[in-house]
């Protein structure tokens, strides 16, 4: 088969860097990160560690406005780490993220690898734990940075296919799903 320059062909090499929601929809996204790229965090909930306890794992954190990142996350994003007590310092190591992108009514989710260590605004490793018992708080903003590049696809979501199917009328797509007017019974004519 040889290659011809033909609109069609145009269109298919064009279409990943317009990005437009008419191709969003043929296209699988992805959600990427560059290596050492940092994103402003906080946790969840408060951590607190106890004398025995040097380790929480499966802490839950979410994006948050911090001085000096280099990249944001989206909104709606959840990513599980562990932390641990070393030195003074709460060092923070992350799993994995689960993020959703929202635009008009449809969203791309995203699940998969997200290896990162917590710096404080201050550049160093860890956060500095200046009570006791040493805690993390919601309102303690700190920086995360990638220890490798985040590439992570789409997930497929039924419930985004399902709204496409629903918006899709006039023969275009199934059949539309809002109920039919239907007679309602008498019900003097009941038995």
């Amino acid at each position: 088969m040889s290659f011809k320059p033909t609109p069609f062909w145009l269109t298919a090499i064009v279409a990943p860097f317009l990005a437009t929601p008419l191709y969003a929809e043929e296209t699988e996204a992805t959600f990427s990160l560059p290596n050492e790229a940092t994103v402003g965090v906080e946790v969840v909930e408060e951590l607190a560690f106890e004398s025995s306890q040097a380790r929480l794992n499966e802490i839950l954190l979410h994006p948050t406005q911090t001085a000096g990142a280099s990249h944001s996350l989206p909104e709606y994003c959840v990513i599980v780490g562990n932390a641990q007590l070393v030195d003074e310092r709460i060092r923070v190591t992350t799993q994995e993220a689960t993020c959703i992108e929202t635009h008009d009514d449809d969203s791309d989710i995203f699940t998969g690898e997200f290896s990162a260590s917590a710096y404080a605004e201050d550049g160093q490793y860890g956060i500095a734990c200046e009570d006791t018992p040493c805690t993390l708080s919601p309102d303690q903003a700190f920086l995360l940075t990638l220890d490798e590049p985040v590439e992570i696809k789409e997930l497929d979501n039924p419930s985004e296919e399902l709204n496409e199917q629903r918006r899709q009328v006039n023969g275009e797509g199934i059949d539309n799903p809002v109920p039919r007017e239907e007679a309602v019974p008498d019900p003097g004519l009941e038995d």
